[in-house]
């Protein structure tokens, strides 16, 4: 079977839930202790549930027709499978986000404490436009995204960050799931960073005759032959290293871990989110962490360099050998853990708090 995606996955801002006597009483509702009732139609199932990365969360049928079930799946962005018979079933009746190298259902509780990060009310708010640039190094068209501030102006010069999202994400990542445009709107109300143009490319990207690992790895490239002077043409950006940033989540933190390593010359801030400085396995090289020999030319090519990672995050052991590494090397960086896992909860807290660090003069 020769397999196809859409180019986009639309999703609804203010959603219509469809006639009752149609689509049944679906949906979910958030209760004040995080848990969440959810309620489906599965005519003639025999069993329905959640499941969340193996951890399933049953439902019950309370109708001839419709599964409900009260679970807690933890607080932030959480992605499940909804099982239909041991089935994956995607609900057009619960958020569909894209994750998994597929569109997914998910649920998005309320952190304590996080509330105002992405509230929509009382801010002014930047704008994300969709590019589509032509790459030499895939020979094929790519796309990005880019976020501007609430007060743009053409005739100014900006820094800019490029950021990354993580394995089986894409560009739409930081948008949707990490409410990139949303944090940095309430951040630049407050003061708390500096105005800059944020640049979202499609890590997953993949050459015409490559094996998809490989196809990961042409990212860097990317990067540096075709989406950098891209920005730099349509949009009115400094262009010295200590105005040019990267940062990225878990498969973006490698990219961002490479590209900036080995071009110190052209970053001077890195974020490495749920962190990988070097790649945890053997088939791929990590010649780029040479310069953590020199740590004194390390100092003095990078402003910022910041890792961070989930306390229960499952690579958490890879961090921890970093940290060995990092302390062999005597080079410092930031380092910071936040309670959570390899998920958006963790990486909406490691971009509110990188994004204040980035050029501060």
């Amino acid at each position: 079977m020769k397999k196809q995606w859409p180019l986009d996955t639309a999703v609804s801002f203010d959603p219509y839930w469809g006639e009752p006597s149609r689509d049944g009483n679906q949906g979910y509702e958030i209760l004040p202790d995080g848990r969440v009732t959810v309620r489906v139609k599965a005519p003639n199932a025999k069993e329905v549930a959640l499941d969340q990365f193996g951890r399933m969360h049953p439902l019950e049928k309370v109708t001839d027709e419709e599964w409900e079930g009260t679970v807690d799946l933890g607080r932030g962005f959480q992605y499940f499978f909804l099982k239909v018979d041991g089935a994956d079933v995607l609900c057009p009746y619960l958020p569909i986000g894209y994750g998994c190298c597929r569109p997914m259902n998910f649920l998005d509780i309320p952190v304590p404490g996080e509330e105002e990060w992405g509230a929509l009310e009382g801010v002014p708010h930047g704008a994300v436009t969709r590019h589509y640039f032509d790459s030499s190094v895939t020979g094929k068209q790519e796309v990005c995204l880019v976020y501007t501030p609430a007060s743009y102006d053409p005739k100014k010069k900006y820094p800019v960050l490029y950021l990354q999202h993580g394995y089986g994400e894409n560009e739409t990542g930081w948008v949707y799931q990490g409410h990139l445009g949303r944090i940095a709107d309430r951040l630049l109300a407050d003061g708390k960073m500096r105005e800059m143009i944020i640049v979202m490319g499609n890590g997953m990207t993949q050459g015409k005759d490559t094996e998809p690992l490989m196809g990961r790895m042409l990212f860097p490239q990317v990067l540096l032959k075709d989406l950098i002077p891209f920005i730099e043409s349509k949009y009115p950006v400094l262009t010295d290293k200590w105005h040019r940033a990267m940062a990225g989540l878990s498969m973006g933190s490698f990219q961002t871990s490479i590209v900036t390593l080995s071009n110190p010359d052209l970053f001077g801030y890195a974020g490495l989110f749920s962190g990988f400085l070097r790649f945890p396995r053997p088939e791929i090289p990590n010649d780029h962490v040479k310069l953590l020999d020199d740590k004194e030319t390390f100092s003095r090519s990078f402003r910022v360099f910041f890792r961070a990672m989930g306390t229960e995050d499952q690579y958490f052991s890879a961090f921890a050998a970093d940290d060995e590494f990092v302390k062999e090397k005597g080079v410092d960086m930031i380092r910071k853990t936040y309670p959570g896992g390899h998920d958006w909860g963790v990486w909406r807290r490691c971009i509110h708090d990188f994004l204040p660090l980035l050029f501060q003069y």
